[in-house]
C-alpha cells in the first residue's frame, strides 16, 4: 500500500465501541482513512454526530424510530444516502461501490447478510462480529474463497493469531492458544456465582467492550465463540485449540508451530491495534498508543479455564465437535439467555443451563444454506425463550 493510497472503509456497529475506535483509527490516519458508510443500531443522537464529522456517503438505522430521530438532527446532510434500516440498511452501507474494507462490529446477528453480500461484491471484511463465523463459518469462508476475497481479524485474539501466522505455511502450525482474561469472576466458586448481578459482571478487570460480549467474557463465552470462529478463520480442527486464562490481558495469543516453538503476539489492552492493523495489512503503521512496558508488567500469569465453574466454553467445544447446526443453536440460546440475565430474570448460572438445554433438545438439521441457518436460529431462540422462562428469577 503506498502512501498516497486512501482505503475507503464502512462501519457497521459505528456507534458501539468498536466502532467508535476505528472511527478513533481514522481520526489518526486521516490521510490514509475515508469513511463512505456507516450503520448504527438505535443511538441516531451519536450517528447524527459521526455524520457531522465524518461525512459518508450512506448510513443506516437498526429501526424505524431511529432513523424518524436522525432525520430530525441531520436535516443539513442532504448530500448523505440514507440506506434503509436493519438488515437491509447493512447490505446497503456494506455494498455501497466505493467501500474498500467493510469492519463488520455491528452486534448479534443481524451482519451475517451484510457480509456475505459485502464478499459478493468482493470487499475485504474487518471482522468484529464473532456470531458471523460462529453461526454460517463454512458458508462465509466458501464465499470469501470463491471471489477470492480476504477476511482480516479484529477481535484482538485472531489478529494477535494472524500476526504470529503471517508469512508461515499451513503445514508449520501444530495449535492455536486462545488468552483468556477470566472475566471478573476468574477464581470464583460456582456457589459463588449463584448471586451474581449483571452489574457485577460487567466489570471486566482488563477490557472496556459492550454489555453483552463483557457478559460473554464472564462466562467464558466469549472465548467458546472464539474458539468456534479460530475453526473458520485459520483452518484447524477443535483438537489444534487450546485456551489459556491469562489475567493481564498481554499475551492476545499464540501459535505453537510443529517444532514446538511457540510464538506469541503482546500489546497493550487497545483495540485500536487490532483494528488500525487490518486497515492497513499488509502494511504496518504508527498507532497512538503506549509502548508495553514488561518491566513494570513483572509477572504474567497462565492457567487452565475451569469449565466446572464457567461450562459455557465447555459447551462450545461440544458444539464445534458436533453437527453444524449445533452452534448456531449454541449462539442463539446464549443470547437469549444474556439478553434474560441482563434484564435481571435469569441468574448467571442459568445462562449457561438455558444453553445446554437447548442444546440437548435440538435435532440434527441442514444448515448449509442461509435460510437453513436462519431457521435452526429461530427455532433456537423460541425454544431458549421457554426454557428460560422456566429457570425465570422470582422478583
Amino acid at each position: 500500500m503506498s502512501e498516497s493510497h486512501v482505503t475507503r472503509i464502512a462501519i457497521l456497529g459505528s456507534t458501539g465501541s468498536i466502532g467508535q475506535s476505528a472511527l478513533s483509527v481514522v481520526d489518526t490516519h486521516g490521510d490514509r482513512l475515508e469513511v463512505v458508510g456507516l450503520a448504527a443500531g438505535e443511538n441516531a443522537e451519536r450517528l447524527a454526530e459521526q455524520i457531522a464529522r465524518y461525512r459518508p456517503r450512506i448510513v443506516s438505522l437498526a429501526t424505524a424510530s431511529a432513523a424518524d430521530v436522525l432525520r430530525g438532527l441531520s436535516s443539513g446532510s442532504n448530500d448523505v444516502v440514507f440506506g434503509g434500516i436493519g438488515r437491509e440498511g447493512l447490505v446497503a452501507v456494506a455494498t455501497h461501490p466505493d467501500v474498500d474494507i467493510v469492519l463488520c462490529a455491528s452486534s448479534g446477528t443481524d451482519g451475517l447478510e451484510a457480509t456475505l453480500a459485502a464478499i459478493e461484491c468482493g470487499k475485504t471484511i474487518a471482522l468484529a462480529n464473532k456470531e458471523v463465523l460462529v453461526m454460517a463459518g463454512g458458508i462465509v469462508t466458501e464465499a470469501a474463497r470463491r471471489r477470492g476475497v480476504a477476511i482480516l481479524p479484529v477481535d484482538s485474539e485472531h489478529n494477535a493469531i494472524h500476526q504470529c501466522m503471517h508469512g508461515r505455511r499451513p503445514g508449520e502450525l501444530k495449535r492455536l492458544v486462545l488468552t483468556a482474561s477470566g472475566g471478573p469472576f476468574r477464581g470464583r466458586t460456582a456457589s459463588q456465582l449463584e448471586d451474581v448481578t449483571a452489574a457485577d459482571a460487567l466489570q471486566h478487570p482488563t477490557w472496556q467492550m459492550g454489555r453483552k460480549i463483557t457478559i460473554d467474557s464472564a462466562t467464558l463465552m466469549n472465548k467458546g465463540l472464539e474458539v468456534i470462529e479460530a475453526r473458520w478463520l485459520f483452518d484447524v480442527g477443535p483438537d489444534q485449540i487450546d485456551v489459556v486464562v491469562h489475567p493481564q490481558s498481554v499475551v492476545h495469543s499464540m501459535v505453537e508451530l510443529v517444532d514446538g516453538s511457540l510464538i506469541a503476539q503482546l500489546g497493550v489492552t487497545d483495540m485500536r491495534l487490532p483494528i488500525q492493523y487490518a486497515f492497513s495489512y499488509p502494511d504496518r503503521w504508527p498507532a497512538p498508543v503506549p509502548s508495553l512496558d514488561l518491566a513494570r508488567r513483572r509477572q504474567l500469569d497462565f492457567d487452565v479455564p475451569d469449565t466446572r465453574v464457567f461450562p459455557c466454553l465447555a459447551l462450545a467445544y461440544r458444539a464445534l465437535r458436533g453437527e453444524p447446526g449445533l452452534a448456531v443453536v449454541l449462539n442463539a440460546a446464549n443470547e437469549i439467555a444474556v439478553a434474560r440475565f441482563l434484564d435481571g430474570r435469569l441468574s448467571f448460572p442459568a445462562i449457561a443451563q438455558v444453553i445446554e438445554q437447548t442444546m440437548d433438545a435440538h435435532v440434527a438439521a441442514e444448515a448449509g444454506t442461509l435460510a437453513q441457518v436462519r431457521a435452526v436460529d429461530a427455532w433456537a431462540r423460541d425454544y431458549a425463550r421457554e426454557i428460560a422462562c422456566g429457570l425465570q428469577l422470582k422478583v
